[in-house]
Protein backbone atom coordinates (compact mmCIF):
# COMPACT_ATOMS: atom_id res chain seq x y z
CA UNK A 1 0.00 0.00 0.00
CA UNK A 2 2.87 2.40 0.23
CA UNK A 3 3.34 2.75 -3.24
CA UNK A 4 0.04 3.89 -3.91
CA UNK A 5 -0.32 6.42 -0.54
CA UNK A 6 1.96 8.41 -1.52
CA UNK A 7 0.19 9.03 -5.54
CA UNK A 8 -2.88 9.40 -3.61
CA UNK A 9 -1.58 11.79 -0.83
CA UNK A 10 -0.20 14.06 -3.97
CA UNK A 11 -3.99 13.73 -5.36
CA UNK A 12 -5.76 14.46 -2.35
CA UNK A 13 -3.29 17.65 -2.06
CA UNK A 14 -4.44 18.97 -5.64
CA UNK A 15 -7.93 18.66 -5.05
CA UNK A 16 -7.50 20.26 -1.72
CA UNK A 17 -5.64 22.98 -3.24
CA UNK A 18 -7.88 23.49 -6.01
CA UNK A 19 -31.20 -16.84 2.52
CA UNK A 20 -32.08 -15.39 6.44
CA UNK A 21 -32.84 -12.45 7.24
CA UNK A 22 -30.48 -11.60 10.46
CA UNK A 23 -27.62 -11.53 8.79
CA UNK A 24 -28.49 -9.62 5.88
CA UNK A 25 -29.68 -7.12 8.47
CA UNK A 26 -26.58 -6.57 9.75
CA UNK A 27 -24.51 -5.84 6.46
CA UNK A 28 -26.01 -2.17 7.23
CA UNK A 29 -25.58 -1.05 10.44
CA UNK A 30 -23.53 1.98 11.37
CA UNK A 31 -20.04 1.71 12.85
CA UNK A 32 -20.88 3.73 15.31
CA UNK A 33 -23.88 5.58 16.77
CA UNK A 34 -23.03 9.11 15.16
CA UNK A 35 -21.36 8.82 12.01
CA UNK A 36 -22.57 7.64 8.89
CA UNK A 37 -20.83 5.36 7.00
CA UNK A 38 -19.22 6.40 4.10
CA UNK A 39 -19.38 4.96 0.72
CA UNK A 40 -16.38 5.36 -2.13
CA UNK A 41 -18.60 6.60 -5.23
CA UNK A 42 -16.77 4.34 -8.04
CA UNK A 43 -14.27 3.78 -5.80
CA UNK A 44 -12.23 7.16 -4.43
CA UNK A 45 -13.26 8.66 -7.81
CA UNK A 46 -11.87 11.93 -7.16
CA UNK A 47 -8.53 10.90 -7.32
CA UNK A 48 -8.54 8.11 -9.48
CA UNK A 49 -10.22 6.69 -12.91
CA UNK A 50 -13.55 5.81 -11.84
CA UNK A 51 -14.86 2.15 -11.54
CA UNK A 52 -10.98 1.03 -12.15
CA UNK A 53 -9.19 -0.82 -9.78
CA UNK A 54 -7.44 1.98 -9.02
CA UNK A 55 -9.97 4.01 -7.49
CA UNK A 56 -10.36 0.98 -4.92
CA UNK A 57 -6.97 1.05 -4.13
CA UNK A 58 -7.33 5.04 -3.80
CA UNK A 59 -10.06 4.12 -1.34
CA UNK A 60 -8.25 1.49 0.49
CA UNK A 61 -5.53 3.81 0.65
CA UNK A 62 -7.23 6.45 2.76
CA UNK A 63 -8.75 3.98 4.72
CA UNK A 64 -12.35 3.34 3.19
CA UNK A 65 -14.02 0.14 3.38
CA UNK A 66 -17.10 0.53 1.52
CA UNK A 67 -16.89 0.87 -2.27
CA UNK A 68 -18.96 1.35 -4.72
CA UNK A 69 -19.99 0.34 -8.33
CA UNK A 70 -21.53 -0.21 -11.44
CA UNK A 71 -21.86 -3.30 -13.42
CA UNK A 72 -23.66 -3.62 -16.89
CA UNK A 73 -23.43 -6.45 -19.19
CA UNK A 74 -21.17 -6.82 -22.42
CA UNK A 75 -22.60 -8.26 -25.89
CA UNK A 76 -20.80 -11.64 -24.69
CA UNK A 77 -22.60 -11.76 -21.39
CA UNK A 78 -19.73 -10.88 -19.19
CA UNK A 79 -20.22 -8.62 -16.23
CA UNK A 80 -18.14 -5.13 -16.19
CA UNK A 81 -17.22 -2.62 -14.04
CA UNK A 82 -18.44 1.00 -15.34
CA UNK A 83 -21.17 3.41 -14.78
CA UNK A 84 -22.14 4.95 -18.49
CA UNK A 85 -23.73 2.52 -21.12
CA UNK A 86 -21.78 3.86 -23.51
CA UNK A 87 -17.83 3.86 -23.63
CA UNK A 88 -16.89 7.24 -25.02
CA UNK A 89 -16.70 9.50 -21.53
CA UNK A 90 -14.41 6.99 -19.69
CA UNK A 91 -12.31 5.18 -22.44
CA UNK A 92 -10.89 5.62 -25.74
CA UNK A 93 -13.50 3.55 -26.96
CA UNK A 94 -14.01 6.25 -30.48
CA UNK A 95 -10.62 6.20 -31.01
CA UNK A 96 -10.19 2.44 -30.85
CA UNK A 97 -13.26 1.34 -32.57
CA UNK A 98 -13.85 4.34 -34.79
CA UNK A 99 -16.97 2.89 -36.30
CA UNK A 100 -18.67 1.28 -33.72
CA UNK A 101 -20.99 4.30 -32.53
CA UNK A 102 -22.46 5.28 -30.37
CA UNK A 103 -20.44 2.27 -28.31
CA UNK A 104 -22.66 1.13 -26.06
CA UNK A 105 -21.62 -1.03 -23.51
CA UNK A 106 -23.87 -3.94 -24.61
CA UNK A 107 -22.64 -3.86 -28.02
CA UNK A 108 -18.93 -4.91 -27.40
CA UNK A 109 -17.38 -7.96 -26.44
CA UNK A 110 -15.57 -8.56 -23.11
CA UNK A 111 -12.13 -9.04 -25.20
CA UNK A 112 -13.24 -5.71 -26.66
CA UNK A 113 -13.45 -3.59 -23.56
CA UNK A 114 -10.55 -5.07 -22.25
CA UNK A 115 -8.39 -3.60 -24.93
CA UNK A 116 -9.75 0.14 -23.91
CA UNK A 117 -7.88 2.76 -21.74
CA UNK A 118 -10.05 3.49 -19.22
CA UNK A 119 -7.24 5.61 -17.37
CA UNK A 120 -5.91 8.24 -19.61
CA UNK A 121 -8.70 10.83 -19.50
CA UNK A 122 -8.26 11.05 -16.02
CA UNK A 123 -4.65 11.55 -16.07
CA UNK A 124 -1.92 10.83 -17.75
CA UNK A 125 -0.58 8.81 -14.51
CA UNK A 126 -3.07 6.16 -15.16
CA UNK A 127 -2.63 5.75 -18.53
CA UNK A 128 -3.48 1.61 -19.25
CA UNK A 129 -5.74 1.21 -16.72
CA UNK A 130 -8.90 -1.18 -17.86
CA UNK A 131 -11.99 -1.78 -17.33
CA UNK A 132 -12.39 -4.39 -14.80
CA UNK A 133 -14.30 -7.38 -15.02
CA UNK A 134 -17.16 -7.67 -12.09
CA UNK A 135 -14.63 -10.80 -11.25
CA UNK A 136 -11.80 -8.90 -11.62
CA UNK A 137 -13.07 -6.10 -8.88
CA UNK A 138 -14.45 -8.25 -6.18
CA UNK A 139 -10.83 -10.20 -6.59
CA UNK A 140 -9.60 -6.70 -5.68
CA UNK A 141 -12.13 -5.67 -2.85
CA UNK A 142 -11.32 -9.32 -1.16
CA UNK A 143 -7.63 -8.68 -1.15
CA UNK A 144 -7.87 -5.09 0.20
CA UNK A 145 -10.43 -6.17 2.75
CA UNK A 146 -13.11 -4.10 1.87
CA UNK A 147 -16.92 -4.16 1.15
CA UNK A 148 -19.33 -3.65 -1.68
CA UNK A 149 -22.32 -1.47 -3.01
CA UNK A 150 -22.94 -2.61 -6.20
CA UNK A 151 -25.24 -1.10 -8.24
CA UNK A 152 -26.80 -2.99 -11.23
CA UNK A 153 -26.81 -0.43 -14.01
CA UNK A 154 -30.14 0.56 -16.55
CA UNK A 155 -31.55 -3.10 -15.91
CA UNK A 156 -34.32 -2.60 -18.31
CA UNK A 157 -31.44 -2.76 -20.96
CA UNK A 158 -30.00 -6.32 -19.71
CA UNK A 159 -32.47 -8.93 -19.11
CA UNK A 160 -31.53 -11.38 -16.75
CA UNK A 161 -28.34 -9.00 -15.00
CA UNK A 162 -29.46 -9.49 -11.55
CA UNK A 163 -29.16 -13.32 -12.14
CA UNK A 164 -25.89 -13.20 -13.25
CA UNK A 165 -24.75 -10.87 -11.03
CA UNK A 166 -25.78 -13.00 -7.98
CA UNK A 167 -24.10 -16.48 -10.13
CA UNK A 168 -20.59 -14.36 -10.51
CA UNK A 169 -21.37 -12.99 -6.39
CA UNK A 170 -22.15 -16.52 -6.02
CA UNK A 171 -18.43 -18.38 -7.73
CA UNK A 172 -16.46 -15.89 -6.03
CA UNK A 173 -17.65 -16.13 -2.73
CA UNK A 174 -19.63 -13.00 -2.20
CA UNK A 175 -22.83 -14.72 -1.27
CA UNK A 176 -21.42 -16.49 1.70
CA UNK A 177 -22.93 -16.05 5.28
CA UNK A 178 -19.55 -13.38 6.31
CA UNK A 179 -20.42 -11.37 2.78
CA UNK A 180 -23.61 -11.09 3.17
CA UNK A 181 -23.73 -10.31 6.98
CA UNK A 182 -20.96 -7.60 6.93
CA UNK A 183 -19.96 -6.60 3.25
CA UNK A 184 -22.49 -6.98 0.80
CA UNK A 185 -25.62 -4.61 -0.61
CA UNK A 186 -27.33 -4.51 -4.11
CA UNK A 187 -28.84 -1.69 -5.38
CA UNK A 188 -30.66 -0.43 -8.48
CA UNK A 189 -32.44 2.72 -9.78
CA UNK A 190 -34.87 0.39 -11.04
CA UNK A 191 -37.34 -0.91 -8.36
CA UNK A 192 -38.16 -4.05 -10.55
CA UNK A 193 -34.51 -4.93 -10.28
CA UNK A 194 -34.55 -4.63 -6.87
CA UNK A 195 -37.51 -7.22 -6.24
CA UNK A 196 -35.53 -9.31 -8.66
CA UNK A 197 -32.58 -9.49 -6.72
CA UNK A 198 -34.58 -10.04 -3.29
CA UNK A 199 -36.77 -12.59 -4.58
CA UNK A 200 -33.77 -14.51 -5.56
CA UNK A 201 -31.34 -14.01 -2.47
CA UNK A 202 -33.48 -12.88 0.39
CA UNK A 203 -30.89 -13.31 2.57
CA UNK A 204 -28.71 -10.09 0.51
CA UNK A 205 -29.13 -6.37 1.64
CA UNK A 206 -30.65 -4.46 -1.14
CA UNK A 207 -31.32 -0.77 -1.42
CA UNK A 208 -33.55 1.40 -3.87
CA UNK A 209 -31.76 4.44 -5.73
CA UNK A 210 -34.46 7.13 -5.51
CA UNK A 211 -36.75 9.62 -3.12
CA UNK A 212 -40.18 7.96 -3.70
CA UNK A 213 -43.16 9.56 -2.43
CA UNK A 214 -43.32 9.35 1.88
CA UNK A 215 -46.98 7.69 0.85
CA UNK A 216 -45.43 5.27 -1.60
CA UNK A 217 -42.69 4.03 1.03
CA UNK A 218 -44.74 1.13 2.65
CA UNK A 219 -44.42 -0.42 -0.81
CA UNK A 220 -40.80 -0.43 -1.38
CA UNK A 221 -40.14 -1.40 2.49
CA UNK A 222 -41.56 -5.07 1.19
CA UNK A 223 -38.86 -5.71 -0.71
CA UNK A 224 -35.81 -3.49 0.16
CA UNK A 225 -33.58 -2.24 3.29
CA UNK A 226 -32.39 0.89 1.93
CA UNK A 227 -33.84 4.09 0.43
CA UNK A 228 -31.00 5.77 -1.33
CA UNK A 229 -31.92 9.44 -2.62
CA UNK A 230 -29.80 11.79 -3.60
CA UNK A 231 -29.09 14.74 -0.94
CA UNK A 232 -30.39 17.37 -2.71
CA UNK A 233 -33.93 16.06 -2.47
CA UNK A 234 -33.89 14.73 1.08
CA UNK A 235 -34.59 16.68 4.51
CA UNK A 236 -34.64 15.45 7.99
CA UNK A 237 -38.40 15.03 7.76
CA UNK A 238 -37.73 13.07 5.12
CA UNK A 239 -35.19 11.15 6.35
CA UNK A 240 -37.73 9.98 9.68
CA UNK A 241 -39.77 9.29 7.54
CA UNK A 242 -38.05 6.41 6.02
CA UNK A 243 -36.50 5.48 9.03
CA UNK A 244 -40.28 4.77 10.86
CA UNK A 245 -40.48 2.22 8.63
CA UNK A 246 -39.34 -1.91 8.59
CA UNK A 247 -38.25 -2.83 5.52
CA UNK A 248 -37.49 -6.25 3.85
CA UNK A 249 -35.18 -7.91 6.93
CA UNK A 250 -37.34 -6.59 9.75
CA UNK A 251 -34.81 -3.86 10.78
CA UNK A 252 -36.13 0.11 10.06
CA UNK A 253 -35.03 1.18 6.77
CA UNK A 254 -32.26 3.03 6.12
CA UNK A 255 -30.73 6.29 3.89
CA UNK A 256 -27.79 6.09 2.12
CA UNK A 257 -27.54 9.63 0.07
CA UNK A 258 -25.60 10.27 -2.51
CA UNK A 259 -23.32 12.44 -4.14
CA UNK A 260 -21.77 14.44 -1.07
CA UNK A 261 -18.56 15.69 -1.91
CA UNK A 262 -18.16 19.03 0.51
CA UNK A 263 -17.66 18.88 4.01
CA UNK A 264 -20.51 21.43 4.70
CA UNK A 265 -22.88 18.98 2.73
CA UNK A 266 -21.67 15.97 4.55
CA UNK A 267 -22.26 18.04 8.19
CA UNK A 268 -25.53 19.08 6.72
CA UNK A 269 -27.04 15.65 5.90
CA UNK A 270 -25.30 13.75 8.51
CA UNK A 271 -27.54 16.07 10.63
CA UNK A 272 -30.65 14.56 8.83
CA UNK A 273 -29.95 11.46 10.26
CA UNK A 274 -28.97 9.13 7.19
CA UNK A 275 -26.97 6.04 7.88
CA UNK A 276 -24.48 6.78 4.43
CA UNK A 277 -22.66 8.99 2.60
CA UNK A 278 -22.18 8.23 -1.03
CA UNK A 279 -19.26 10.07 -2.22
CA UNK A 280 -16.42 11.07 -4.30
CA UNK A 281 -14.05 12.59 -1.90
CA UNK A 282 -14.98 9.46 1.07
CA UNK A 283 -11.27 11.21 3.16
CA UNK A 284 -12.97 14.71 2.99
CA UNK A 285 -16.69 13.15 4.12
CA UNK A 286 -15.57 11.35 6.75
CA UNK A 287 -13.48 13.70 8.68
CA UNK A 288 -16.67 16.09 8.22
CA UNK A 289 -18.69 13.60 9.92
CA UNK A 290 -16.37 11.93 12.82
Amino acid sequence: MSVRTASVSVAVAILVGACVSAPAAQAQARPSQDSPVVYAHRGASAYAPENTLAAVDAADDLGIDWVENDVQLTRDGVLVVVHDTTLGRTTDAEEVFPDRAPWAVKDFTAAEIAKLDAGSWFDARFAGARVPTLTQYVHRLERNHQKLLLEIKSPEIYPGIEKETLRVLREEGWLDRNHVRRGLIVQSFGAESVKTVHALRPDVVTGFLGTPAVADLPTYAAFTDQINPSYTSIDADYVAAVRKLKGAHGKPLQVNTWTVNTAADASRVAGFGVDGIITNTPDVVRDATR
